[in-house]
Parts: structure tokens; sequence; C-alpha cells
């Protein structure tokens, strides 16, 4: 059991509202006033992981994807969750248009959430996450940047370039900035040095959008422009 300091505002019900702290069923995300309420609900709760279907697990790693349309009441206590400590999104109440994957540590006892992000089911902007968050208590174990890594090899699968909604939280800002870095260095350093590769052959590869691929190069400053005829 892990106790939490949370970072900023969710508007949870208002049978809620006077609680100073939530105890949080780990399987379920049903929330209650008590550690007495909990005790009970866990001694009841026949769930042991996520619903939706397991598409990824190693070791003690696993990934569920969660249809919002068919599993409202988890979906939306994912986001009461996530918005304690993510500022900077606006809460969806309505979470039928959006996938979740939901990442948990695997123990003998069941599937643990850690960290989740979400996705439209239709993005016409291309947006391959719409939320992102690795739990307070699970960072630093490099879980922000398989959940990125995640996302991408989805649109991977989809074979449609991808890139998260913006703005971005501090955090997850870094963490995109890092990512991106490492899979641009670690693509260009595998090219011949001498040949060409374009912006383009960059989002064949790894599915992330132009803007991105130029505003991380420009960062790192690797990208060279060149005038053309004067221009």
């Amino acid at each position: 059991m892990w106790e939490m300091e949370t970072w900023y505002y969710s508007p949870f019900p208002p049978e809620y509202a006077d609680c100073r702290k939530l105890f949080i069923c780990e399987f379920c995300l049903k929330f209650m006033r008590t550690e007495e309420a909990l005790a009970r609900h866990l001694k009841r709760c026949p769930h042991l992981h996520p619903p939706g279907t397991e598409i990824y697990r190693k070791d003690k790693v696993c990934v569920y994807e969660v249809d919002g349309a068919k599993n409202r009441m988890y979906c939306q206590n994912i986001c009461y969750i996530a918005k304690l400590f993510l500022d900077h999104k606006t809460l969806y109440y309505d979470v039928n248009p959006f996938w979740f994957y939901v990442m948990c540590e695997v123990d003998s006892v069941g599937a643990r959430i850690v960290g989740y992000f979400s996705k439209e089911k239709h993005s016409e902007e291309d947006f391959n996450v719409a939320c992102i968050l690795t739990l307070p208590s699970h960072q630093r174990k490099g879980y922000g940047k398989f959940l990125i890594d995640f996302s991408y090899e989805l649109s991977k699968i989809e074979q449609k370039p991808g890139s998260p909604e913006k703005p971005l939280s501090d955090l997850g800002l870094l963490g995109y900035r890092s990512y991106w870095s490492q899979i641009l260095v670690e693509l260009l350093r595998g090219e011949r040095t001498s040949s060409a590769i374009s912006i383009q052959d960059i989002c064949d590869r790894t599915m992330m959008k132009t803007e991105d691929i130029i505003a991380t190069l420009q960062v790192l400053d690797i990208i060279q422009y060149y005038e053309v005829g004067g221009r």
C-alpha cells in the first residue's frame, strides 16, 4: 500500500470533497473515505487487474488496453486520480471516445497500476497521447519512457505518425524531449556518415511527427539549413 502526497485539485464527487485522505483500491480504482472501508472492499473486490485486454507482458510488467466506452467508471476514476498530479489537463468526464493503456506491476496477488496514458480513438490532429502519467510512487523506474515508447509502437502498428496532445506538463515535456533525443541520436548514429537521410525518412521510421523531429534536432543543434537561390 502506497501513501502519496497530491499536487493539484481534482474535482472528485461532492461526497468526497471534504476528505483530506482518500483510500483507493489498486485493482478497480474505487475510492473510499476510510481505511476501514477499503479493508472491507478488498475482502470482496473480485478484480485482480484492470478491465479490458492484456496486450503486453514481459517479466513483471504488463499493459491493459481499456475501452472508455465499455469501462466508464474505471476510466473516470483514472481521470480523477490523474488530475491530482496533472495541472494542465482538462478532466474528461466523457471517457467514451478514449482508449486507456494501463501499465501495471504484477505480483503474486495481481496487476497493480503504476501509470497509464490515454488516446483518442479517432484524433483529427493525429495525437497518439491525450494524458500520460506515472504515479509518483513509481517514478524514476523508466516507466515514463516505457509509456512514451509504447504509444509510438501503437502508431507504428497504425502506420500513422503521432504526437502527444499539447501543452505537456513540465515533467511530461522533459520526458518527451529526452525520449525524442535518444531515438533520433540512436537513429542518426546508425546511419553511414556518407548517406543522406531526410526528415520524412526519420518520420517513416519512428512515426514521430515532423514538427517534433525538427524541434528536437534544433535543441540538439544538429540540424542545418541551406539557402537556395538566395532565399
